[in-house]
């Protein structure tokens, strides 16, 4: 089976070949750190960990690297809100990142530059541009001569043209050229800033990913992925800066994951809709939201509500209650047959991991792999009803179970929740009491009630299972 990736850059799907064999080097844009991360932030860092797993999946050596921005605009503007360093903002905040998207089972990237940390890098990368003529200093500022480098606009289609339209020079800028864009940002009173060839100040917002790449990951790497929003003119600049300096390609292949929206509507502040992962991963089990996040492909924009994520966490349990059920029939069943699987069911376990290989690469395709977990948990209950299974076929369903939601990145084992205190463990006995003596209106009662204290209760061939629900976040 051959990888195919989409390429932004291409606008196709294309086999993946990396430059080394058997290694990737991969880039991900991530965070400014002067807040919570929203869940638009969180996508990117889901879908691509779900990327660098299923790389490793295959065999590959993934050396991973993403960003942190710790110094910028924003930075500075909440710095002078909060009567804070931005170093303390930054620190502060990649804490709460690294903390939020640990709960999401996001696993920490092999390098986590940030810009404050890579200066003489970026200015040594400006200061070469300058030499080359690709760029220049204006008034304590240096910017990019957009025009010379011939490929501008090549990722996102667009020529500089049509670029042109709209393009100007703000008040304090000294531009050659509207398209040009900042390198180097002369320092303002008051803020923090860096002596540079060219005085004081800090690096704009592109260069340090430009930079960061080079150290890190060398001239051309195998994948540079991020959002959608930074195509353009993010990424756009970045290979500019990039290819202008070393006359090599930056990445061969470019990924770029889908907008997300709250309740069909574009999340942003002037609506009040933004949700902060912080928040979320305190509403609702964490391996809910990255299921539900992996329910549609990475290039496709995802819809955020409350019903969709109580609907994905229905979804995901009906799972976990076929792989409870088999742990729970493997741990206390005693009719169970020892001996080897029947030739037609491991016919149906390979094919089962043949079609979930086949749409992970398919341009990693999570929405399809998943819906094989709920194939697999079909044929797992059916041989689950059956009293004399063979406790062999059942560590196999559990097995491909754990590979794929391992790939995937969400657990399947149902987390223990808090004890019930006794009156609810009561509740619980006298229902059951209740249903055995064909009391179903009792039985009822009891299970309402139940609900309203968020226990969830599922009646199950091997017993009576419960989940514990969480409050509604957006819609608060």
């Amino acid at each position: 089976m051959t990888l195919k990736v989409y390429n932004s850059l291409t606008r196709q799907k294309e086999i993946f070949k990396p430059i080394e064999e058997g290694k990737v080097k991969m880039y991900v844009c991530g965070p400014t750190v002067y807040n919570y991360i929203h869940i638009g932030n969180a996508r990117p860092a889901v879908a691509f960990d779900t990327v660098r797993n299923y790389l490793e999946y295959k065999g590959y050596d993934v050396l991973y690297v993403s960003n942190f921005t710790d110094v910028d605009d924003k930075l500075i503007n909440a710095s002078k809100d909060r009567g804070e360093s931005v170093l303390d903002i930054a620190d502060r905040f990649i804490g709460a990142y690294k903390e939020d998207v640990h709960a999401l089972h996001v696993r920490e990237a092999d390098i986590h530059p940030r810009a404050t940390e890579t200066m003489d890098e970026i200015i040594r990368f400006v200061e070469r541009l300058v030499e080359k003529g690709y760029a220049y200093e204006s008034g304590g500022d240096v910017y990019f001569r957009t025009k010379r480098f011939k490929g501008y606009g090549k990722l996102s289609q667009q020529s500089t043209d049509e670029l042109k339209v709209g393009a100007r020079i703000d008040i304090g800028e000294h531009k050659e050229d509207p398209l040009d864009f900042t390198l180097w940002k002369a320092a303002k009173p008051d803020e923090i800033n860096w002596e540079s060839p060219w005085g004081e100040g800090r690096p704009g917002w592109h260069i340090e990913c430009s930079a960061m790449v080079e150290k890190y990951l060398g001239n051309t790497i195998d994948i540079h992925a991020g959002g959608q929003d930074l195509s353009f003119p993010h990424h756009e600049n970045e290979i500019a800066q990039s290819e202008a300096l070393h006359d090599e390609t930056m990445a061969n292949y470019w990924m770029h994951n889908g907008y997300i929206r709250i309740n069909n509507e574009k999340m942003s502040k002037s609506l009040g809709n933004v949700i902060l992962v912080h928040d979320l991963v305190r509403q609702y089990d964490p391996n809910v939201i990255r299921f539900f996040i992996q329910t549609v492909h990475y290039r496709h924009p995802i819809n955020f509500s409350d019903d969709l994520l109580q609907g994905a966490e229905q979804s995901l349990g009906r799972l976990r209650t076929t792989y409870d059920n088999l742990l729970h029939r493997l741990e206390t069943s005693a009719d169970l047959l020892d001996g080897e699987t029947t030739d037609v069911y491991k016919e149906k376990i390979t094919e089962f991991k043949a079609r979930f290989i086949a749409e992970m690469d398919d341009d990693f395709n999570t929405a399809n792999a998943i819906s094989i977990l709920f194939d697999m948990a079909k044929e797992a209950n059916k041989v689950l009803r059956v009293n004399n299974s063979s406790r062999d076929l059942l560590k196999r369903f559990v097995a491909l179970f754990d590979e794929f939601t391992g790939v995937l990145g969400f657990e399947i084992k149902q987390a223990q929740t808090t004890l019930l205190d006794k009156e609810i463990e009561q509740l619980v006995e006298q229902r059951e009491v209740a249903r055995k003596n064909r009391d179903f209106q009792t039985a009822d009662g009891i299970r309402d009630a139940l609900r309203e204290k968020g226990i969830i209760l599922e009646d199950t061939p091997q017993g009576v299972r419960y989940v514990r629900q969480k409050k509604a976040l957006m819609n608060e």
